[in-house]
């Protein structure tokens, strides 16, 4: 396949993933004078959190069947409208209840919205950059927290938070330029894959695979960025100004961590890429975890440590090159959506896990936690076989066996 980068449908589907993280993550910035106004409880909080997440799995099931039978441009419209509708519901929000509806409606536009917009870009790529695109595509999330952090710290004081939630639903409007758009593709698959066929193209085997995959380095994410600000302040007795610099330092890293992976995977294959930057993220942690007041004491290494963290993390640019190389295109937007959020649903249990690890050993056990889970990225990625360069594969084609499986 040859012809040139096709920038107007990454541009749309770069927006809709850059708006679908900035309102998943904006709760982060906005939870104080939320849980201040609706008196919620402890335990609401920690729903007001996590609700989102959850049902990011069951949207991206739906939204990806939905795809694959309706046409992937409508879909995706409807997945950033329910994202959008998401935030107008929890900007209103007169109670709790109200605005974990809000909360959910997000996460199940946000769950729909990453496999189709990640299927649509690699089936419009080549494939000696498809690991590129799709982890440009990706980088849209630090961009999105970015976006997130601007709206909480600066404009959340000035104008209250249900006015910013109420304004991030003007992404509707993307919704609805999208439906319009003629570079988005719409038709869908004819053929109705049998159970037989998705059998013998190992689909079910692959999406385990892969979704373990997804829970080891998502967890990672999850585990090490929910808890580390905190552990900076508490226990590693940061200031708030060198804490906002680590997230400045982590998020920088990060982005050029998800556009160097991209390059990396297409040189030298997704395996030893995801392998590389899991051994870095590993590698980074360690320190922080068993040696951060020696770190403390030299400012150099401890900024390098973090900005290594960012780097390392960036491998999660790779999922949605690597997922859509890995399942057939009459079945990719299901087989995507339903791994990838499912993985990302799992990460419910993240605060549990750290909670009970830190209880057992302090910050040591807390960190140890996305440690151990880097490692179990970098080991884990082996069993799945190596996609760098394939045509996306088709049940038709019979082009299903990209390489030793």
């Amino acid at each position: 396949m040859a012809g040139k980068f096709p920038t107007a449908l990454f541009t749309f589907v770069f927006l809709g993933w850059t708006f679908d993280f900035y309102d998943l993550v904006l709760l982060g910035f906005v939870k104080e004078p939320v849980s201040r106004d609706l008196a919620l409880t402890h335990t609401t909080e920690s729903w007001m959190l996590g609700v989102a997440l959850g049902t990011s799995g069951l949207g991206g099931i739906v939204a990806g069947y939905l795809a694959d039978r309706l046409g992937k441009r409508t879909i995706l419209a409807a997945t950033v409208l329910l994202y959008s509708a998401g935030s107008l519901v929890a900007g209103l929000a007169p109670d709790a209840v109200w605005f974990l509806v809000g909360r959910a409606l997000v996460g199940l536009g946000v769950g729909g919205e990453w496999a189709i917009g990640h299927g649509i870009l690699a089936e419009a790529v080549e494939p000696r950059w498809r690991g590129r695109a799709s982890a440009a595509l990706q980088a849209g999330e630090p961009v999105g927290v970015a976006l997130a952090a601007i709206a909480g710290y600066l404009l959340v004081p000035w104008l209250g938070w249900r006015a910013v939630m109420i304004g991030s639903s003007a992404t509707a409007l993307l919704a609805f330029a999208m439906r319009r758009s003629i570079h988005l593709p719409d038709t869908p698959h004819e053929h109705r894959a049998s159970w037989a066929e998705l059998r013998q193209a190992k689909v079910g085997s692959r999406m385990v695979r892969a979704w373990l995959l997804g829970v080891f380095k998502l967890g990672t994410y999850w585990t090490c960025y929910t808890w580390l600000p905190g552990f900076l302040v508490k226990e590693m007795h940061q200031s708030i100004g060198r804490s906002l610099t680590w997230m400045l330092t982590a998020q920088g890293g990060q982005f050029l961590g998800m556009l160097s992976f991209g390059l990396v995977s297409d040189r030298i294959g997704r395996r030893p890429a995801f392998f590389g930057y899991s051994l870095l993220t590993a590698a980074a942690i360690a320190p922080l975890a068993f040696a951060w007041q020696e770190l403390s004491a030299t400012p150099v290494l401890f900024w390098t440590a973090m900005f290594l963290l960012g780097v390392g993390s960036g491998c999660t640019a790779g999922f949605g090159a690597l997922l859509a190389e890995l399942f057939p295109s009459e079945v990719r937007s299901t087989a995507m959506g339903t791994t990838y959020n499912m993985a990302r649903a799992v990460q419910l249990a993240a605060p549990v896990l750290v909670a009970q690890a830190v209880a057992w050993n302090g910050l040591s056990g807390g960190l140890s936690v996305p440690m151990l889970l880097a490692l179990a990225t970098a080991t884990w990625v082996w069993v799945l076989p190596e996609t760098r360069g394939i045509e996306l594969p088709s049940l038709r084609a019979q082009a299903v066996e990209p390489g030793a499986d």
